[in-house]
Protein backbone atom coordinates (compact mmCIF):
# COMPACT_ATOMS: atom_id res chain seq x y z
CA UNK A 1 0.00 0.00 0.00
CA UNK A 2 0.88 3.76 -0.91
CA UNK A 3 -0.85 6.58 -0.41
CA UNK A 4 -1.49 9.16 -2.97
CA UNK A 5 -1.46 12.65 -1.64
CA UNK A 6 -3.63 15.28 -3.31
CA UNK A 7 -1.50 18.35 -2.73
CA UNK A 8 -2.40 21.70 -1.93
CA UNK A 9 -4.31 24.42 -3.08
CA UNK A 10 -1.96 27.52 -4.14
CA UNK A 11 -1.65 29.82 -1.79
CA UNK A 12 -3.64 33.49 -2.00
CA UNK A 13 -5.97 31.29 -4.23
CA UNK A 14 -9.82 30.62 -4.32
CA UNK A 15 -10.62 27.25 -3.30
CA UNK A 16 -13.54 27.18 -5.27
CA UNK A 17 -11.72 28.65 -8.71
CA UNK A 18 -9.30 26.29 -8.90
CA UNK A 19 -11.37 23.05 -7.42
CA UNK A 20 -12.70 21.88 -10.72
CA UNK A 21 -9.12 21.96 -12.39
CA UNK A 22 -7.39 20.41 -9.34
CA UNK A 23 -10.10 17.61 -9.57
CA UNK A 24 -9.27 16.72 -12.79
CA UNK A 25 -5.50 16.96 -12.22
CA UNK A 26 -6.18 14.33 -9.28
CA UNK A 27 -8.04 12.45 -11.20
CA UNK A 28 -5.47 11.94 -14.32
CA UNK A 29 -2.74 11.54 -11.24
CA UNK A 30 -4.45 8.79 -9.80
CA UNK A 31 -5.18 6.98 -13.13
CA UNK A 32 -1.73 7.19 -14.14
CA UNK A 33 -0.49 6.30 -10.66
CA UNK A 34 -2.77 3.29 -10.16
CA UNK A 35 -1.92 1.67 -13.33
CA UNK A 36 1.87 1.92 -12.55
CA UNK A 37 0.96 0.37 -9.18
CA UNK A 38 -0.95 -2.03 -11.00
CA UNK A 39 1.92 -3.95 -12.76
CA UNK A 40 3.50 -4.26 -8.91
CA UNK A 41 -0.06 -5.70 -7.58
CA UNK A 42 0.33 -2.87 -4.99
CA UNK A 43 -3.09 -0.55 -3.03
CA UNK A 44 -2.69 2.91 -4.16
CA UNK A 45 -4.45 4.88 -0.85
CA UNK A 46 -6.09 7.95 -0.96
CA UNK A 47 -7.04 9.56 2.29
CA UNK A 48 -8.78 13.07 3.35
CA UNK A 49 -6.92 15.34 5.15
CA UNK A 50 -8.74 18.11 7.62
CA UNK A 51 -8.53 21.12 6.27
CA UNK A 52 -10.29 22.85 9.66
CA UNK A 53 -7.09 22.05 11.74
CA UNK A 54 -4.06 19.97 10.14
CA UNK A 55 -3.65 21.80 6.84
CA UNK A 56 -6.21 24.48 5.15
CA UNK A 57 -4.90 24.30 1.97
CA UNK A 58 -5.12 20.23 1.47
CA UNK A 59 -7.08 19.53 -1.68
CA UNK A 60 -8.98 16.19 -0.29
CA UNK A 61 -11.09 16.95 2.90
CA UNK A 62 -14.12 14.28 2.86
CA UNK A 63 -14.71 11.32 2.83
CA UNK A 64 -17.56 11.80 0.30
CA UNK A 65 -15.07 14.35 -1.92
CA UNK A 66 -12.85 10.52 -1.85
CA UNK A 67 -15.52 8.68 -2.46
CA UNK A 68 -16.68 10.54 -5.66
CA UNK A 69 -13.13 11.08 -6.79
CA UNK A 70 -12.49 6.97 -6.49
CA UNK A 71 -15.61 6.36 -8.66
CA UNK A 72 -14.67 8.42 -10.90
CA UNK A 73 -10.61 7.21 -11.61
CA UNK A 74 -12.18 3.66 -11.79
CA UNK A 75 -9.44 1.27 -10.29
CA UNK A 76 -9.51 -1.42 -8.50
CA UNK A 77 -6.50 -0.87 -6.76
CA UNK A 78 -7.40 2.42 -5.30
CA UNK A 79 -8.80 2.35 -2.33
CA UNK A 80 -9.56 4.69 0.79
CA UNK A 81 -7.44 5.39 4.16
CA UNK A 82 -9.91 6.72 6.33
CA UNK A 83 -8.36 8.25 9.01
CA UNK A 84 -10.80 8.93 11.77
CA UNK A 85 -9.63 11.92 13.14
CA UNK A 86 -9.61 13.53 10.09
CA UNK A 87 -13.26 12.37 9.21
CA UNK A 88 -14.53 13.15 12.86
CA UNK A 89 -13.26 16.95 12.26
CA UNK A 90 -15.25 17.40 9.08
CA UNK A 91 -18.32 15.45 9.10
CA UNK A 92 -18.61 13.33 12.46
CA UNK A 93 -20.91 10.80 11.73
CA UNK A 94 -18.72 7.92 11.80
CA UNK A 95 -20.84 5.20 12.32
CA UNK A 96 -23.06 5.75 9.32
CA UNK A 97 -19.62 6.99 7.20
CA UNK A 98 -17.71 3.17 7.94
CA UNK A 99 -20.56 1.77 7.03
CA UNK A 100 -21.23 3.71 4.05
CA UNK A 101 -17.65 3.57 2.44
CA UNK A 102 -16.84 0.41 3.83
CA UNK A 103 -15.74 -1.87 0.94
CA UNK A 104 -13.60 1.44 -0.32
CA UNK A 105 -11.88 1.51 2.84
CA UNK A 106 -8.23 -0.01 2.74
CA UNK A 107 -6.62 1.14 5.89
CA UNK A 108 -7.80 2.83 9.12
CA UNK A 109 -6.15 5.90 11.20
CA UNK A 110 -6.82 6.90 14.36
CA UNK A 111 -6.59 9.89 16.96
CA UNK A 112 -8.76 11.45 19.38
CA UNK A 113 -10.27 14.41 18.79
CA UNK A 114 -9.94 17.01 19.43
CA UNK A 115 -6.12 16.61 20.90
CA UNK A 116 -4.92 14.12 18.82
CA UNK A 117 -3.62 12.05 21.32
CA UNK A 118 -4.50 8.30 22.21
CA UNK A 119 -8.14 6.52 22.62
CA UNK A 120 -7.85 6.97 25.56
CA UNK A 121 -6.99 10.38 26.38
CA UNK A 122 -10.61 12.72 26.72
CA UNK A 123 -12.10 13.58 23.69
CA UNK A 124 -15.14 12.29 21.53
CA UNK A 125 -14.75 9.45 20.54
CA UNK A 126 -15.54 6.22 21.67
CA UNK A 127 -12.86 3.82 20.62
CA UNK A 128 -14.29 0.32 22.04
CA UNK A 129 -17.03 0.94 20.13
CA UNK A 130 -15.33 2.22 16.87
CA UNK A 131 -13.50 -0.88 16.99
CA UNK A 132 -16.12 -3.55 17.44
CA UNK A 133 -17.99 -1.08 14.78
CA UNK A 134 -14.89 -2.31 12.42
CA UNK A 135 -15.07 -5.81 13.86
CA UNK A 136 -18.58 -6.57 12.73
CA UNK A 137 -18.25 -5.02 9.61
CA UNK A 138 -15.64 -7.33 8.90
CA UNK A 139 -12.90 -5.22 8.87
CA UNK A 140 -9.40 -7.10 8.87
CA UNK A 141 -6.30 -4.38 8.34
CA UNK A 142 -4.10 -2.81 10.03
CA UNK A 143 -5.28 -0.04 12.38
CA UNK A 144 -2.30 2.80 12.33
CA UNK A 145 -2.29 5.19 15.53
CA UNK A 146 -1.43 8.27 13.72
CA UNK A 147 -1.16 10.68 16.78
CA UNK A 148 1.11 12.37 19.26
CA UNK A 149 1.58 10.13 22.11
CA UNK A 150 1.89 12.12 25.34
CA UNK A 151 4.84 9.86 26.64
CA UNK A 152 7.08 7.25 25.42
CA UNK A 153 6.21 4.77 22.76
CA UNK A 154 5.25 1.77 25.36
CA UNK A 155 3.76 4.60 27.39
CA UNK A 156 1.44 5.68 24.52
CA UNK A 157 0.56 1.97 23.13
CA UNK A 158 -0.88 1.08 26.70
CA UNK A 159 -4.35 2.01 25.87
CA UNK A 160 -4.02 -1.00 23.79
CA UNK A 161 -3.53 -3.19 26.45
CA UNK A 162 -6.38 -2.21 28.69
CA UNK A 163 -8.87 -2.26 25.52
CA UNK A 164 -7.33 -6.01 25.10
CA UNK A 165 -7.82 -6.85 28.87
CA UNK A 166 -11.56 -5.50 28.97
CA UNK A 167 -11.82 -8.00 26.11
CA UNK A 168 -10.81 -10.87 27.83
CA UNK A 169 -7.71 -11.19 24.99
CA UNK A 170 -3.89 -11.04 26.06
CA UNK A 171 -1.06 -8.91 25.20
CA UNK A 172 -1.51 -9.35 21.31
CA UNK A 173 -5.13 -9.82 21.25
CA UNK A 174 -5.00 -13.71 21.88
CA UNK A 175 -7.83 -15.11 24.52
CA UNK A 176 -6.90 -15.69 27.32
CA UNK A 177 -8.68 -18.74 27.28
CA UNK A 178 -6.26 -19.76 24.12
CA UNK A 179 -3.86 -20.66 26.79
Amino acid sequence: RIHLMAGRVPLGTDRAAVAGKMETTFIENLRYAADLLAQEDIIGLVEPINNRITDPRYYLNTVHQAAAILEKVERPNLKLQLDLFHCQIMDGNLSHNLETYFPLIDHIQIAQVPGRHEPDSPGELNFPYIFELLESLGYTGYVGCEYAPKGDTLEGLGWLRSYWESRGLQHGGTSKTAE
